[in-house]
């Protein structure tokens, strides 16, 4: 087994816990330490990115220890570099906290499903202080040398174990890097006032997509793996698409389509009429396999992109987000219907989300069984706040309006006429 950094500091403490050169490294550590825990509390509130927060610590850290470790062997307290071995382990303990947290954030950034990052963050924190338990046993050495011994035939060629464990993790922290770069210019993009919303993300997923297309052929490239390989997978998978993935390759494309063509925008209110059911809500993400819908009773619907392209759908607020409504009323037949009219358009201007153009209106439509039936029509411009909302305001507003004026909304009133003669009473 090759040296291992703890079984040499063990050794030289053993060798005795008063030499002057552990006492040196003690107080190195204790400033470096004390050191990074200073500079992270001053400079922490002024960081804007996360991520540059959590590094400051363990950056500053192995800074001061390396300073520390130069001016220990500057002035002779310690004869060489290999026998800073408190100081060795603390530099490897800091690198190893270093990457954890620059992994983390970075995943953090690049995904969205929150029991995956989960996951790959447990994966993260085992697998670097795996590798920092091997560096100070000195195991990790004849780890690595075992990995590359053990061969995997393939074919006609052999693969070391070595080689696979390289390739996966380049590929993995390059994908990491290249999604967590995409959602940067993403969201960088989604601030720039000149563009058009829907060209923001369009632009957006074009950047995140080529940038792990070029991370994963650039791993692969390092990893000596023959790019020719690729041209199997391009194989079988469209031999995928043409068997079973057409939809969800048409749903990507029609993605695509809804935000080049600029029908539906984020923010729009939309009916889009399935099969059975009609969807009404308000477009929050428009993703490259579905589109989002939240309705007004705080319910969200999935609705593949396809569904959008090949269905027929009401864009309330394409070019125009006024949206007009309705209400009806009936009164007596013997009401004053002139003063009717003119209630119902106060009543609809009374309200604070009516708009004052175009005015409301109030028309007879109807000549009911139990009285004159009203409409109050009005315009909105805001029909993402709620509809049943401003016309139950308006129909409130009518109603009070109504009673003050002494027109009275009728009954139901059924007029009963019976034909021939009642028995009398008491007979059989």
């Amino acid at each position: 087994m090759n040296a291992s950094p703890l079984r040499d500091f063990l050794d030289a403490l053993a060798e005795g816990l008063g030499r002057p050169v552990h006492a040196w490294e003690v107080l190195v550590l204790v400033l470096a330490v004390g050191g990074a825990w200073a500079v992270s509390r001053v400079v922490r509130g002024k960081l804007p990115l996360e991520g540059a927060r959590r590094l400051v610590f363990p950056v500053t850290a192995f800074v001061l220890l390396s300073a520390g470790d130069l001016a220990l062997r500057a002035f002779g307290l310690i004869s060489r570099a290999a026998d800073a071995h408190l100081l060795r382990m603390a530099a490897a303990l800091i690198v190893a906290l270093a990457v954890v947290r620059v992994l983390v954030y970075a995943m953090r950034r690049a995904l969205s499903n929150v029991a995956l990052i989960g996951a790959f963050e447990r994966g993260i924190a085992i697998t670097v202080w795996g590798i920092f338990a091997l560096y100070l046993t000195g195991a990790l050495a004849d780890v690595v040398n075992w990995l590359r011994a053990a061969q995997i035939p393939l074919g006609k060629e052999t693969i070391s174990l070595w080689s696979m464990l390289t390739a996966v993790v380049t590929t993995l922290v390059s994908l990491l890097a290249a999604l967590w770069v995409g959602s940067l210019v993403e969201s960088r993009l989604m601030e720039v006032p000149g563009l058009d919303r829907n060209f923001r993300v369009v632009l957006g997923r074009i950047a995140r997509g080529g940038l792990v297309l070029v991370a994963v052929l650039a791993a692969l490239a390092v990893s000596g793996i023959d790019l020719t390989v690729l041209s199997v997978f391009g194989g079988a998978l469209g031999v995928g698409l043409g068997l079973g993935l057409q939809r969800i390759a048409s749903n990507y494309v029609s993605g695509f389509i809804l935000l080049l063509d600029r029908s539906l925008r984020i923010g729009d209110l939309i009916t889009v009429a399935g099969s059975v059911d009609r969807y009404y809500g308000t477009v929050t993400q428009i993703n490259t396999r579905y589109t989002l819908l939240h309705a007004m009773d705080g319910t969200e619907t999935v609705i593949p992109n396809e569904m959008l392209v090949s269905s027929p759908v009401v864009n309330h607020s394409l070019s125009d987000r006024r949206v007009r409504l309705a209400v009806r009323v009936a009164i007596a037949y013997e009401s004053d219907i002139d003063l009717a009219l003119r209630l119902g358009q106060q009543a609809a201007r009374s309200v604070a989300r009516v708009l004052a153009e175009p005015a409301p209106a109030t028309m007879l439509v109807e000549f009911g069984a139990d009285g004159l039936v009203l409409e109050l029509s009005f315009w909105i411009s805001d029909p993402e706040n709620g509809r049943q909302n401003v016309q139950s305001d308006v129909a409130i507003a009518a109603y009070k309006l109504f009673s003050k004026s002494n027109i009275s909304i009728p009954y139901p009133r059924r007029d009963i006429r019976v034909v021939g003669t009642l028995p009398a009473s008491g007979a059989s």
